[in-house]
């Protein structure tokens, strides 16, 4: 059996100097806290320009032609890899997927022991999903300066890519974020997606966020940004909203599910459904990050209707994740 490793938890300060570089340029994206509101703009601004609508060709460049990404998934996903994966290709980088079933971390070797064995085989940017807190900025403060860690989830804390499609969705539907009214509902004390959108929708100035959950899966006051406004009751959560997210349980992170409501009374309590979104303002927005339980968190209704923009959320990852690749990459001394 492998060993359970344990990392040490990186404050916001030390993960604000890991991230940036002397030039105040992305050097390794490990979480939005820190990240001003220029940062984020930046980004956005630079995602605009890898949309393309469906259909049409993709964007492609050759930025990255010469570099290679590697995606180190120890945990599973869709999404997220494809859409790495997809977006270092379209930059002409050459890109090695790996897997926790092909890892000889599995076999027991520790976490560094293989980013120094890819390090050697002169990888440039290193994409980290991992069930473990602390795994990216662990991994950052140890490689080479040549080096670049993006965190593509991290245990229920953080998932900063996430949050930038998040907003680049909202901005493109809604322009502005100051007179904006965000809802997120759902099981906001184990969602790294919330934290990472909160805190993204913090920095850009929202007019109010409002998190609506059962009080069984409500978040720590001191885990989510101080503006941020903790709620139980869902009519009232959404009334008024300019963008509603739903999200899943996220089961595989819940030790104890006492006092977590079953599939139906979950549905009548905090499902959102097309009857709800009457309660939000005209023109509102429905999202949610995937894998969708349809029935459950989201209407199967809603989630295909006019309202819906889950299927740009996807299209908007793809972007962000060639943006954020661009930017690590631009931060590094030319090879």
């Amino acid at each position: 059996m492998p060993v359970t490793e344990l990392f040490d938890i990186a404050g916001e300060a030390e993960q604000i100097n890991l991230q940036l570089d002397k030039a105040g340029r992305l050097r390794h994206l490990l979480t939005l806290q820190g990240l001003d509101r220029q940062h984020l703009t930046d980004l956005l601004d630079d995602s605009e320009q890898y949309l393309s609508e469906g259909g049409k060709p993709v964007v492609r460049t050759d930025s990255l032609a010469g570099r290679t990404v590697a995606n180190l998934f120890f945990e599973p996903s869709t999404r997220t890899r494809a859409s790495f994966d997809l977006a270092a290709q379209r930059l002409g980088a050459d890109v090695l997927n790996l897997d926790v079933n092909t890892s000889s971390r599995k076999k027991g070797e520790s976490i560094l022991d293989t980013i120094y064995t890819l390090q050697a085989m002169q990888i440039d940017v290193m994409v980290v999903r991992d069930a473990q807190t602390g795994v990216p900025a662990h991994i950052a403060r140890h490689v080479n300066d040549f080096v670049s860690i993006i965190n593509a989830g991290e245990s229920d804390v953080s998932h900063p890519t996430q949050g930038l499609l998040d907003l680049l969705t909202i901005r493109r539907h809604k322009g502005r974020f100051d007179n904006l009214t965000v809802a997120i509902v759902g099981d906001i004390a184990h969602s790294r997606v919330a934290r990472s959108a909160s805190e993204g929708l913090a920095t850009m100035g929202v007019r109010e966020l409002r998190l609506i959950s059962p009080e069984s899966l409500a978040p720590d006051p001191g885990t989510v940004p101080p503006q941020a406004k903790i709620m139980h009751g869902l009519d009232e959560g959404v009334r008024g909203a300019d963008v509603i997210m739903a999200l899943r349980i996220q089961h595989e992170r819940i030790t104890n599910l006492d006092g977590i409501p079953g599939v139906d009374e979950y549905f009548a309590s905090y499902g959102v459904t097309s009857e709800r979104m009457k309660l939000a303002a005209p023109g509102a927005i429905v999202m949610h990050p995937g894998p969708m339980n349809r029935g459950i968190e989201i209407e199967s209704k809603l989630a295909d209707s006019e309202s819906s923009v889950i299927k740009e959320q996807v299209r908007n990852g793809v972007a962000v994740r060639m943006a954020v690749l661009t930017a690590v990459i631009r931060s590094m001394s030319p090879k």
